[in-house]
């Protein structure tokens, strides 16, 4: 039996906005029989920014590359617009696929021009290519250099070009594989915004790969955690944050600080108070983990500390053992009086506390996240 997929002019037929624009159901893919990417499946839908979010080597650009149709998976489907585009026996070829990539490297071609470039991807009379490349790179600002060469534009504009290139076919589905890791931080920020700002106008579903959770904060909409070949966890970046599958989630995105406590009664206790962990059995251990940005510190007052509060628990007494300015905040390490570990605190502008300068930590009850022991 024949499949075919249909062949999209340059105008976009409307689409059925409840079905994905991409979809992929247990994705595999395994090399020297390691398993690179085991049984991944998500969906992003027409206009969404999806971020493959992870560590190097979780499979993340792998998974990618199957998408495009630059690697055959070992098991799994991969559909686009609801219709099947490969699995382990059909396969669409990667130029059917109406599928755009941008990788950290973007490969523009040095002897043409800025417009040749955007322009080699298409098809059609001559004048409406024409059309097409000064669309977008006006979108992108670059309207001015459509004559100049990619060796006179700085790093920022080549990766505009790269853009506008992948953009110009009207693809369905824009791939980016750590598109601005080639860009320094300051430029990194508005280019992000600017590239999401047309990529949103183009209504292309974007997959992004990252390991920069910042990254991935600030441009997706859903975010796919990923580790070890699999997705531990998938949602808008703010359930992400602040509703981790575990606690190597919650350390992805920030430093931690790991209180370990034993389990009596489905209660913890510890030096900031007893916190609830219900469903773990008695005897059993766990962490409470809490970011430095939620730890409350407090003066001394002749050996006392705050009062006990609801929100904040008991404060516990150590002392400083290291302060540093950070810019917009300050962070604080203290050594804790009652077993000698060192907690983060991170306080919004200026605080340097000298060294061996004796502070009350109380610790945010909403902010605190309390897993099983890691190792145990």
């Amino acid at each position: 039996m024949k499949h075919d997929m249909p062949q999209p002019g340059p105008e976009r037929t409307q689409v059925n906005q409840t079905v994905p624009r991409l979809e992929i159901r247990n994705l595999s893919r395994a090399f020297g029989g390691q398993v690179v990417v085991d049984h991944v499946s998500l969906k992003v839908m027409p206009g969404q920014v999806t971020c493959l979010l992870g560590p190097s080597g979780c499979g993340k650009s792998t998974t990618l590359r199957m998408i495009a149709g630059v690697e055959m998976q070992d098991s799994g489907e991969i559909f686009v617009d609801g219709q099947l585009i490969c699995d382990t026996v059909f396969r669409v070829p990667p130029e059917r696929r109406h599928i755009g990539l941008m990788f950290q490297d973007f490969a523009l071609f040095p002897h043409l021009s800025v417009g040749d470039n955007v322009a080699f991807g298409l098809k059609g009379p001559a004048d409406r290519k024409r059309a097409r490349v000064e669309e977008l790179l006006d979108k992108v600002g670059l309207r001015r250099f459509i004559d100049e060469y990619p060796y006179q534009l700085s790093g920022g504009e080549q990766q505009r070009v790269a853009l506008a290139r992948a953009l110009a076919p009207k693809p369905r589905i824009m791939l980016m594989d750590e598109p601005f890791s080639g860009l320094d931080n300051r430029l990194r920020d508005d280019i992000r915004d600017e590239t999401l700002e047309v990529l949103k106008a183009e209504d292309a579903a974007v997959l992004l790969v990252t390991h920069e959770p910042e990254e991935a904060m600030r441009m997706a909409d859903e975010i796919a955690l990923m580790r070890n070949g699999k997705i531990v966890q998938q949602g808008a970046p703010y359930n992400v944050y602040n509703a981790p599958v575990d606690r190597q989630a919650v350390a992805f995105f920030s430093d931690i600080n790991v209180i370990r406590g034993k389990v009596q009664g489905a209660l913890t206790d510890t030096p900031f108070g007893q916190f609830l962990a219900p469903g773990v059995p008695d005897g059993a251990e766990v962490d409470i983990v809490i970011r430095p940005q939620h730890i409350k510190l407090d003066l001394d007052r002749g050996g006392r500390g705050p009062n006990p509060t609801v929100q904040d628990g008991v404060a516990a007494r150590g002392e400083v053992v290291r302060a540093r300015f950070m810019g917009a905040e300050s962070l604080v390490e203290i050594r804790m009086d009652y077993d000698g570990s060192v907690l983060k605190a991170t306080v919004p502008n200026v605080f340097l506390p000298s060294l061996g300068k004796p502070l009350w930590l109380m610790i945010r009850r909403d902010r605190c996240f309390v897993f099983p022991a890691a190792g145990a």
